[in-house]
């Protein structure tokens, strides 16, 4: 091996995670981020929330003080139905105080822990970050990687390590020339998101809200900003023209019908988006591994894809470590594969489509029968337990831990 260094394309949330963890571990990284420094802190918000299981991971590399200071806890969720709209289920994160140091999820926009996680990583002695250098191509042999990248002055620049990990996204160039299949398949509809300055806390609603309708669900979270904003998200008819559906007319109306009020909405931004349910065949090809987007991509409802990310970075880093500093045997990074995949399937792809499905149900029998499923539930603390344990993601770490 020629190097101890491992190479990582990109600079989100998930590969700065990961930059950290090997770090802070003795590993040299080096981050390679096609954005520059201003418009990669000039990112479209998204990924707000952070489950229990993740805080725990941001504490071990020193993230979590950070992004705690520029978001807020927020303990409670609701499930409702949109009729009314009347109240289903309240589910408190309390419930894990036995399980979590953390029995919260944290809201705090992506934006913010990748620029926390980027100043972090800038001060480690042993991380280099690369940022308006764009990613061209990489060779692996039995010896070790060297990727191919290209400057904003169109230089060549080539980087040796020991590994190479994809934490570029779902359009993963690693993922590409590796030949890995993407399966999975995209939902014919498209999804709304509108983010709002207006307090629906006024009606009754928690900081993150999932609100079933056969016609038009809708997801409604709480950011901390500045300024205060909500995002609520809708559903749309495929054969919508974006133009028509994002015309600042169109957005207050469809808020107005979600919650009548006097005088139009303050809306302060909105986006349209395809939604992919997809999981990647493998996520390690020789001394190529995928992490993140690069190897799952899901619905948005639950706030899992970011989250599922992150424990992949940790999960890898592990793995890496005990390998660069332990000289234990690479086959640790099969183990990686199965278990996370094994989670990307069982756990994120089929929560994500359950709770798109359980929130848009048409049939008026199964719609009854999801919410007295739900009340059932939230109404018995044993119940609520094992529910909480699931969607925040404690109960897949765990079992990910058992897979060998």
């Amino acid at each position: 091996m020629t190097s101890k260094q491992v190479v990582i394309i990109g600079a989100g949330p998930v590969g700065l995670c990961l930059a950290l963890s090997l770090t802070q571990s003795g590993v040299p990284v080096t981050v390679i981020e096609t954005l520059n420094d201003s418009n990669f802190l000039d990112q479209v918000p998204r990924a707000g929330t952070n489950h229990p299981a993740t805080l725990e991971m941001f504490d071990r590399i020193g993230l979590y003080e950070k992004i705690e200071a520029r978001g807020f806890r927020a303990p409670l969720f609701h499930y409702w139905d949109r009729g009314g709209p009347k109240l289903l289920a309240e589910f408190d994160h309390a419930l894990l105080r036995d399980d979590t140091k953390f029995p919260y999820v944290l809201q705090c926009e992506r934006i913010k822990i990748c620029e926390e996680a980027l100043a972090l990583a800038r001060r480690e002695p042993l991380c280099t970050v690369m940022m308006d250098t764009t990613f061209v191509s990489f060779t692996q042999d039995a010896n070790g990687v060297v990727a191919v990248a290209k400057t904003a002055d169109g230089d060549e620049v080539r980087v040796e390590g020991a590994y190479i990990v994809s934490a570029e996204g779902a359009r993963s160039i690693v993922r590409r020339d590796l030949d890995i299949d993407f399966e999975g398949f995209t939902y014919p509809d498209r999804t709304l998101n509108i983010e709002v300055v207006h307090d629906f806390r006024q009606y009754g609603f928690a900081d993150r809200n999932y609100i079933s309708d056969p016609d038009e669900w809708s997801n409604l979270f709480r950011w901390a900003g500045p300024p205060e904003r909500w995002r609520v998200h809708f559903p749309t008819d495929p054969n919508d023209d974006p133009n028509e559906v994002t015309k600042l007319e169109a957005l207050n109306a469809r808020l107005q019908a979600f919650m009548p009020k006097s005088g139009p909405y303050d809306i302060r931004g909105s986006n349209l988006y395809t939604v992919h349910q997809r999981v990647a065949a493998r996520f390690r090809k020789g001394r190529a591994l995928l992490v993140g987007d690069s190897a799952h991509v899901n619905s948005p409802i639950g706030g899992m894809g970011m989250n599922s990310g992150i424990h992949d970075a940790f999960n890898l880093a592990d793995k890496l470590v005990s390998i660069l500093n332990n000289h234990e045997n690479d086959i640790v990074l099969d183990r990686y594969d199965r278990q996370r995949r094994k989670i990307a399937v069982d756990h994120t792809q089929a929560q994500t489509i359950r709770n798109k499905r359980l929130l848009q149900e048409k049939d008026p029998a199964v719609r009854q029968k999801n919410q007295d499923d739900l009340k059932r539930t939230a109404a018995d603390p044993k119940l609520a337990r094992q529910f909480l344990l699931r969607t925040s993601l404690l109960q897949s770490v765990r079992d990910a831990a058992e897979i060998q």
